[in-house]
């Protein structure tokens, strides 16, 4: 149940991992591997794919085959199965079979995510499910956001926690102006919290003030998971939405905000202290920021 899972990803593929208490260290899907490494998203393709180089490996009497561990991954019908993994040494050694652009690519990617300020404050976005902070954040006030704002970015951003003092903009639209930034948010925080639809416009409101110079997203996202489960009992399941009808509607939100609601409706889940849920709605959270 407390089993702590990640997913990263590499050109909008899904590479799943599994934190290993014991020896301190992720384990990554072989099959996820190899679906990247061959730009391929059909599982049975990346399992025949995985069994035959297994096979290939044995012969050549390579260790990697020898170095996979069996954990419990979810798959598409709802259930867990043993599924191969890697430690990141096994990864590495993985891509090596791969002479391809592609690969010498992933590496770069693999290797570096974590050092990354997305890949850090991710992190401590796992770090604040984890620790009591969460249950101290001021739910649906401004100060709530900032609180969220400099725990995801302390240290990272000289600007963490607090609200820009200069303009900007996005794809051509101008968030609030800095000069009526306080008042702006003074207006959002008092929004009614009394309703499901209530509670999206203050988000989409939130989201056209952006108070930060960088972190909007990630952080009113946490924002907004805090105050449905205050007021409704229930947080997003963001796995659920996808990444370009989410942006897409956001987008939209600022002139109607029924698409982003519907989106959001249909993700709504109970299990608002489930470990895993929250885990992979950070993972999706980051993802929708990636370019």
């Amino acid at each position: 149940m407390n089993t702590k899972i990640s997913i990263r990803f590499f050109d909008d593929r899904e590479v799943r991992a599994v934190w290993d208490e014991v020896q301190s260290k992720w384990w990554f899907s072989v099959f996820d591997i190899v679906g990247v490494l061959n730009a391929q998203d059909d599982y049975s393709k990346n399992r025949n794919y995985w069994k035959y180089l297994k096979t290939k490996l044995k012969k050549e009497e390579n260790q990697l085959v020898s170095a996979t561990n069996q954990l419990k991954l979810l798959a598409a019908d709802g259930k867990k199965y043993q599924t191969d993994m890697l430690d990141m040494d096994g990864v590495l050694a993985l891509a090596a079979c791969f002479p391809n652009n592609k690969a010498s690519r992933f590496v770069a990617w693999f290797t570096n995510s974590d050092e990354t300020i997305d890949g850090r404050s991710k992190s401590k976005a796992y770090a604040l499910f984890e620790s009591s902070l969460i249950e101290s954040i001021e739910v649906g006030t401004v100060k709530g956001l900032k609180q969220i704002h400099s725990y995801l970015f302390g240290g990272l951003y000289e600007f963490a926690g607090q609200i820009r003092t200069v303009n900007i903009a996005k794809g051509g639209f101008q968030f609030a102006m800095a000069q009526y930034l306080p008042t702006t948010l003074e207006n959002v925080e008092r929004m009614s919290e009394s309703s499901f639809d209530n509670i999206v416009n203050k988000y989409v409101e939130m989201n056209i003030a952006h108070p930060f110079c960088e972190g909007n997203g990630r952080t009113t996202r946490i924002w907004l998971d805090l105050i449905l489960k205050k007021n409704m009992q229930k947080c997003i399941d963001w796995s659920r939405i996808d990444k370009k009808a989410y942006l897409d509607a956001m987008t939209h939100s600022v002139a109607d905000s029924t698409r982003i609601k519907k989106l959001i409706l249909s993700a709504l889940t109970d299990k608002i202290n489930d470990r895993e849920t929250f885990m992979k709605a950070i993972d999706y959270s980051y993802y929708y920021e990636q370019e």
